[in-house]
């Protein structure tokens, strides 16, 4: 098999990719990687010493490929199916691009630190910048509320990588700040996503290791 995806199934931004390669139903290996195994990490990090998933392998091509967006840019490219993540045309591109990299910045990355800050040992939480965080989330919110507002998916009506990039984003974003009742455009956004049935599979397929993810 070409493609290979090195990665973790409860890691958010490989929930993202994974969502990508079920919407289109492309053939990968999946080849988990476990930090705690030393031959296994040593390898990955030959492969990418960043040691950050996913990364994906086309061995067809000889071409390493990390980073969770660059990696669905060159599926589309590449590996093009029945949905077209990447728009061809130059203004909706941009606009996908746009979410795509909204969520992975403001929703993403804070969500990760309020989550991860719950892994420290006690009396080394930081919690100035854990309030920070769930500050930029609730910005986040605010600004999704507003611009969503309309649509069906994040860059309009057809399904894009912004929406892989949401899903995960939000999924986990509700656990570290709770998205509530005052977001009804947000919340109806996010219910459609838990629904589709790519990011669906990726969830299930997480399910057995939520207990690694800290309370």
């Amino acid at each position: 098999m070409s493609l290979k995806l090195y990665f973790h199934p409860l890691s958010s931004f490989c929930m993202k990719v994974l969502t990508a390669l079920y919407e289109n139903d492309t053939p990968f290996e999946p080849c988990m990687v476990d930090f705690m195994n030393e031959e296994a990490s040593a390898e990955f990090r030959k492969m990418w010493p960043i040691r950050q998933f996913p990364v994906l392998r086309d061995e067809a091509r000889g071409q390493t490929v990390p980073e969770s967006s660059i990696i669905i840019e060159y599926l589309a490219q590449h590996f093009p199916g029945k949905t077209p993540l990447l728009p061809s045309e130059r203004e909706p591109a941009l606009e996908t691009r746009f979410y795509d990299r909204f969520f992975d910045l403001h929703v993403h990355v804070p969500m990760q630190k309020v989550v991860t800050d719950r892994l420290r040992p006690a009396g080394q939480n930081d919690a100035l910048g854990v309030d920070h965080a769930r500050q930029k989330l609730r910005t986040a919110y605010d600004v999704l509320e507003d611009r969503l507002k309309g649509r069906t998916w994040a860059a309009g009506d057809a399904y894009t990588m912004a929406d892989c990039a949401a899903s995960p984003a939000l999924f986990y974003g509700d656990m570290a700040v709770p998205i509530g009742e005052g977001y009804p455009v947000l919340t109806a956004y996010r219910d459609r996503l838990m629904k589709r049935p790519s990011f669906a599979r990726a969830l299930e397929e997480a399910k057995p290791y939520f207990d690694m993810v800290p309370k």
